[in-house]
């Protein structure tokens, strides 16, 4: 149960998976994950009010993102790691042990969100501004679970934030050849010492965010913070992707599939705000010729 960072001195001897309230069994993934959700709701909720939009629109609508953004994490999960439950189809209903991908979360809440901006009519640009912290929020406080979990970590490291973990606390499957290569015993356990990937996502995750934060009340144009996000994380996913050792990926090609979106992602959100803001531009500069000529 011990999960150790030795380069940092930090030595934790029993980290357990789960915890008992009255007798009822309860993930530790579960509860980073819905923490992460309530957060990141609240400050949509309060991004929707510093805009001047209807709150309870938004909570509706953050209710309904949140429900299908777990459906789209799962369902994405599922269909690129179909190995994992082809012969036990009711585990695809079981996700206290981990299986939500987060790029599945954004896909199936952005299809909410946009429905639900055409039902009511609202801007979904605007939407997706205020969205886009509470999004962040979310991965950084979720990201934990994988913690927990001992889960999404990456390939051998002995750098300053090497995390060992114990061979019979992991996935066989995800267990490199360098990491039996470089095989070390604490206390008589055999553990492996790997990039804490989890770690990097919501350190990368914070700083976006921060940017993110002080750059909102400065967009040149709506939907404008959504496409930095998707830049901004996409970037960093890509990086990180490359480390991990349980990457979902694409048939018959066997590359990483978030590691290919994230730079389509990435490229296509950077395209589209140099887009718009050159449209802006010559419109700028053809409202002051216009203002020009009248005079």
């Amino acid at each position: 149960m011990a999960i150790n960072f030795p380069h940092l001195g930090i030595y934790l001897d029993h980290v357990g998976k789960t915890f008992h309230v009255f007798g009822i069994e309860i993930a530790y993934y579960g509860v980073a994950v819905v923490l992460g959700m309530i957060l990141g709701m609240s400050l949509v909720l309060r991004e929707a009010k510093r805009l001047g939009q209807n709150v309870d629109r938004y909570w509706d609508m953050t209710m309904i993102g949140l429900v299908a953004g777990v459906v789209g994490a799962r369902i994405y999960y599922v269909i690129f790691a179909w190995d994992l439950y082809r012969d036990n189809l009711l585990e695809i209903f079981n996700i206290r042990h981990g299986g939500l991908a987060i790029y599945g979360g954004i896909i199936g809440a952005t299809i909410a969100v946009f429905t639900y901006s055409r039902v009511k009519k609202m801007s979904f640009s605007v939407m997706t501004d205020c969205i886009a912290p509470g999004l962040l929020v979310g991965q950084i406080i979720g990201r934990w679970g994988n913690f927990f979990n001992r889960e999404a970590f990456g390939g051998y490291t002995d750098g300053l934030f090497a995390m060992q973990l114990p061979v019979s606390a992991v996935r066989e499957n995800e267990i490199t050849s360098q990491m039996w290569e470089h095989l070390t015993a604490v206390n008589g356990v055999d553990m492996i010492q790997v990039h804490p990937t989890f770690l990097y996502e919501g350190m990368w995750n914070l700083g976006v965010l921060i940017l993110l934060w002080l750059y909102r009340k400065h967009k040149k144009f709506n939907g404008e913070v959504f496409l930095l996000y998707l830049v901004g994380y996409g970037i960093g996913r890509a990086w990180i992707e490359g480390l991990r050792t349980d990457q979902l990926l694409l048939p018959a090609v066997g590359i990483p599939v978030s590691q290919v979106l994230s730079v389509c992602l990435a490229v296509g959100a950077a395209a589209a705000i140099l887009i718009r803001r050159k449209k802006m531009r010559k419109n700028t500069v053809t409202q002051d010729i216009v203002e020009e000529k009248k005079k």
